[in-house]
Protein backbone atom coordinates (compact mmCIF):
# COMPACT_ATOMS: atom_id res chain seq x y z
CA UNK A 1 0.00 0.00 0.00
CA UNK A 2 1.29 3.44 -0.65
CA UNK A 3 1.24 6.15 1.20
CA UNK A 4 -0.13 9.49 0.17
CA UNK A 5 1.48 12.54 1.32
CA UNK A 6 1.09 15.75 -0.12
CA UNK A 7 4.34 18.15 -1.24
CA UNK A 8 5.74 20.74 1.24
CA UNK A 9 4.98 23.89 0.69
CA UNK A 10 7.70 26.32 0.30
CA UNK A 11 7.26 28.73 3.64
CA UNK A 12 7.09 32.27 2.87
CA UNK A 13 10.09 34.04 4.18
CA UNK A 14 9.13 36.53 7.32
CA UNK A 15 11.27 39.38 6.96
CA UNK A 16 12.46 41.15 10.15
CA UNK A 17 10.95 44.37 10.78
CA UNK A 18 13.47 47.12 10.71
CA UNK A 19 10.99 49.69 13.09
CA UNK A 20 8.76 47.56 14.80
CA UNK A 21 7.62 50.00 16.95
CA UNK A 22 6.15 51.91 13.96
CA UNK A 23 3.95 51.67 11.23
CA UNK A 24 4.76 48.89 8.63
CA UNK A 25 4.82 51.81 6.21
CA UNK A 26 8.15 53.05 7.53
CA UNK A 27 10.05 49.73 7.08
CA UNK A 28 9.55 50.91 3.13
CA UNK A 29 9.52 54.64 3.31
CA UNK A 30 12.44 54.94 5.78
CA UNK A 31 13.85 51.65 5.09
CA UNK A 32 17.00 51.25 7.18
CA UNK A 33 18.18 53.17 10.48
CA UNK A 34 21.00 54.12 8.44
CA UNK A 35 22.02 57.49 7.10
CA UNK A 36 18.91 60.28 7.06
CA UNK A 37 16.48 58.51 4.60
CA UNK A 38 16.73 54.84 2.95
CA UNK A 39 21.06 54.65 3.88
CA UNK A 40 21.75 58.11 2.20
CA UNK A 41 22.85 60.75 3.29
CA UNK A 42 23.27 64.51 1.87
CA UNK A 43 26.53 64.50 -0.10
CA UNK A 44 25.89 61.33 -1.91
CA UNK A 45 26.67 60.72 -5.67
CA UNK A 46 23.65 59.57 -7.75
CA UNK A 47 25.38 56.35 -8.45
CA UNK A 48 25.04 55.52 -4.42
CA UNK A 49 21.67 56.66 -4.69
CA UNK A 50 20.36 54.37 -7.38
CA UNK A 51 22.59 51.44 -5.57
CA UNK A 52 20.52 51.96 -2.23
CA UNK A 53 17.42 52.22 -3.96
CA UNK A 54 17.89 49.29 -6.02
CA UNK A 55 15.38 49.87 -8.89
CA UNK A 56 16.38 51.90 -12.21
CA UNK A 57 13.84 55.60 -11.18
CA UNK A 58 11.23 56.54 -13.53
CA UNK A 59 13.15 59.60 -14.19
CA UNK A 60 17.05 60.58 -14.38
CA UNK A 61 18.60 64.08 -15.47
CA UNK A 62 21.84 65.36 -14.77
CA UNK A 63 20.95 66.48 -10.88
CA UNK A 64 17.87 65.16 -10.61
CA UNK A 65 16.26 61.65 -10.01
CA UNK A 66 12.98 60.32 -9.60
CA UNK A 67 11.30 57.19 -7.77
CA UNK A 68 7.88 55.34 -7.18
CA UNK A 69 6.70 53.20 -4.77
CA UNK A 70 3.71 51.18 -3.72
CA UNK A 71 3.66 50.03 -0.01
CA UNK A 72 0.09 48.52 -0.31
CA UNK A 73 -3.02 49.02 -0.92
CA UNK A 74 -4.04 52.23 0.38
CA UNK A 75 -0.35 54.10 0.57
CA UNK A 76 2.13 54.64 -1.94
CA UNK A 77 5.03 57.50 -2.16
CA UNK A 78 7.24 58.65 -4.24
CA UNK A 79 11.06 60.22 -3.79
CA UNK A 80 12.70 63.06 -5.50
CA UNK A 81 16.21 63.58 -5.47
CA UNK A 82 18.42 66.69 -6.30
CA UNK A 83 21.82 66.89 -6.96
CA UNK A 84 24.05 69.73 -7.61
CA UNK A 85 27.81 68.41 -9.36
CA UNK A 86 26.50 65.03 -8.68
CA UNK A 87 26.10 65.60 -4.88
CA UNK A 88 23.04 65.39 -3.25
CA UNK A 89 21.44 67.89 -1.80
CA UNK A 90 17.95 67.75 -1.20
CA UNK A 91 15.02 64.82 -1.06
CA UNK A 92 11.61 65.30 -1.28
CA UNK A 93 9.33 62.95 -0.14
CA UNK A 94 5.73 62.59 -0.59
CA UNK A 95 3.27 59.62 1.15
CA UNK A 96 -0.06 59.51 -0.10
CA UNK A 97 -2.80 57.25 1.66
CA UNK A 98 -6.11 56.44 0.65
CA UNK A 99 -6.88 56.30 4.41
CA UNK A 100 -6.49 59.48 6.06
CA UNK A 101 -6.57 57.51 9.29
CA UNK A 102 -4.00 55.42 8.35
CA UNK A 103 -2.33 58.61 6.81
CA UNK A 104 -1.98 60.56 10.55
CA UNK A 105 -0.43 57.34 11.52
CA UNK A 106 2.33 57.72 9.08
CA UNK A 107 2.99 60.69 10.05
CA UNK A 108 2.77 60.53 14.05
CA UNK A 109 5.18 57.64 13.71
CA UNK A 110 7.57 59.80 11.38
CA UNK A 111 7.11 62.72 13.63
CA UNK A 112 8.31 60.38 16.71
CA UNK A 113 11.07 58.61 14.62
CA UNK A 114 12.67 62.31 13.92
CA UNK A 115 12.19 63.44 17.01
CA UNK A 116 14.65 60.66 18.13
CA UNK A 117 16.84 60.49 16.14
CA UNK A 118 17.22 64.57 15.66
CA UNK A 119 16.18 66.16 18.80
CA UNK A 120 14.31 69.77 19.71
CA UNK A 121 11.55 70.04 16.89
CA UNK A 122 10.27 73.39 16.45
CA UNK A 123 6.95 73.36 14.75
CA UNK A 124 6.40 76.26 12.21
CA UNK A 125 3.02 77.16 10.20
CA UNK A 126 2.26 73.66 10.51
CA UNK A 127 5.00 71.47 9.76
CA UNK A 128 7.61 70.17 12.24
CA UNK A 129 11.32 71.20 11.52
CA UNK A 130 14.25 69.49 12.92
CA UNK A 131 17.51 70.88 12.56
CA UNK A 132 21.21 68.71 12.55
CA UNK A 133 24.19 69.69 13.90
CA UNK A 134 25.93 66.59 13.91
CA UNK A 135 30.05 66.75 14.92
CA UNK A 136 31.57 67.87 11.52
CA UNK A 137 28.94 66.80 9.41
CA UNK A 138 27.61 70.03 7.40
CA UNK A 139 24.36 71.04 8.95
CA UNK A 140 20.86 69.74 7.70
CA UNK A 141 16.98 70.00 8.49
CA UNK A 142 14.35 67.69 8.20
CA UNK A 143 10.79 69.36 7.32
CA UNK A 144 7.84 67.31 7.87
CA UNK A 145 4.24 68.64 6.91
CA UNK A 146 1.07 66.37 6.62
CA UNK A 147 -1.35 68.20 4.04
CA UNK A 148 -3.97 65.32 4.41
CA UNK A 149 -7.74 66.28 3.13
CA UNK A 150 -10.91 64.49 5.02
CA UNK A 151 -10.32 62.02 2.30
CA UNK A 152 -6.76 61.74 1.72
CA UNK A 153 -3.50 61.15 4.10
CA UNK A 154 -0.68 63.92 2.44
CA UNK A 155 2.29 63.84 3.69
CA UNK A 156 5.13 65.62 3.39
CA UNK A 157 9.03 64.89 3.93
CA UNK A 158 11.95 67.54 3.00
CA UNK A 159 15.72 66.99 3.82
CA UNK A 160 17.69 69.58 2.83
CA UNK A 161 21.66 71.22 3.41
CA UNK A 162 21.04 73.93 5.68
CA UNK A 163 22.83 77.06 4.07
Amino acid sequence: MAACSEPEQPKAEVKPRVFPEYHVALDAIIKTKAGVIRGINLNNNADSIKKAEGISPIETEKDHLYFEYVVDSLTNYSIDYSLINDSLEEVSLQINCKDPEVGSKIYADLKDYYEKKLPNPMEDQGQVVYNCFEGQKKPFVVSLMDNSTPVKGIINLLIYKDK
